[in-house]
């Protein structure tokens, strides 16, 4: 169900989701968290298809700013989202024109779910500090996604600057499937240290960046990027150890192939994962990530950018 409310208020629209609830029983109970989405002047649908997709996992209201790109004095419409077009969740999309969206806060803030916790997620420009936007400073969690942006690398620079407890960034959650596999080998025989490291995927890609970053940071070793133009994110991770080699190797983005010395190759599915996928692991957890907080701050310190 979709229902348009043009020229409308925030008052107006809690009304309508109390009646729609009295009626219909579309419900807010059961929530267990508000997820604010912040667009900008970008088409929403992407993000309100990924978010209704985590939802499934983690039941929310979604309320969506997206800018009104028309010169129009202040107004603002809405739109609201229920059943199956809001996933396990309940979307609210607002689009502020005029001076009222330079108060995006007030807006949000009469809509936000009593005694729930709140994530907010940028899915394309990043604020230069995200725990002090309007948006950032209500909510526990603040997600970014430095691979939507121009200058991704540099992008990570700057968010290391102002890194916050609560801060993550999508880039690093598509790389926890490699982190989770490089952990798991070094935690078998022989234990020995890694000499030397080396990250290679695709050239403007922040996950490579954070994977070099994290392997310097925990293993206090030498680590060498190599970026490769229109390859498909992280292609391969390889460590030097005094007995060999042990490389993990995915060229097509599918199936990685695990190669240590006198063991057999290892064939892995390990697909590029999908913003869904991202999304719904970031919502587990509303506590701090350390790990990333200081592979941010001093992991990318160590390599080279």
């Amino acid at each position: 169900m979709i229902i348009n409310l043009p020229d409308t208020t925030t008052r107006d629209i809690n009304k309508r989701l109390l009646k729609e609830r009295d009626e219909g029983g579309a419900v807010a109970l059961g929530r267990v968290l508000t997820l604010v989405v912040d667009v900008g002047s970008h088409d929403p649908e992407d993000a309100i298809d990924a978010a209704n997709d985590a939802s499934r996992e983690h039941p929310c209201r979604i309320i969506v700013l997206a800018n009104d790109v028309k010169d129009r004095t202040s107004s603002l419409d809405a739109q609201i989202r229920l059943g199956g077009d809001a996933g396990a969740s309940e979307v609210i999309v607002l689009r502020p024109s005029g001076a009222i969206d330079r108060h995006l806060d007030t807006l949000v803030m009469p809509l936000l779910l009593p005694d729930a916790p709140i994530v907010t997620w940028w899915p394309y420009e990043i604020p230069e500090n995200p725990s002090e936007h309007p948006l950032g400073r209500m909510a526990q969690r603040r997600i970014t996604d430095s691979s939507q942006c121009s200058k991704p690398t540099a992008e990570l620079r700057k968010l290391a600057a102002v890194y916050t407890d609560g801060d993550t960034d999508l880039a690093w959650t598509r790389a926890t499937l490699w982190r989770g596999l490089i952990a798991a080998t070094l935690d078998q025989p022989p234990f020995e240290p890694v000499r030397r490291a080396a990250v290679i995927g695709e050239s403007t890609h922040p996950s490579v960046d954070l994977m070099a970053a994290w392997l310097a940071e925990s293993l206090r070793c030498p680590v060498e990027i190599e970026r490769l133009k229109d390859a498909p994110a992280i292609t391969q991770v390889r460590l030097e150890r005094a007995s060999g080699d042990i490389v993990l190797d995915r060229p097509d983005g599918k199936t990685a192939a695990l190669r240590q010395p006198d063991q057999p190759e290892h064939r892995i599915a390990l697909p590029i994962r999908q913003l869904r996928e991202c999304l719904a692991e970031e919502l587990r957890r509303l506590d701090a990530d350390e790990v990333y907080g200081e592979v941010l701050q001093k992991g990318l310190a160590r390599i080279d950018a």
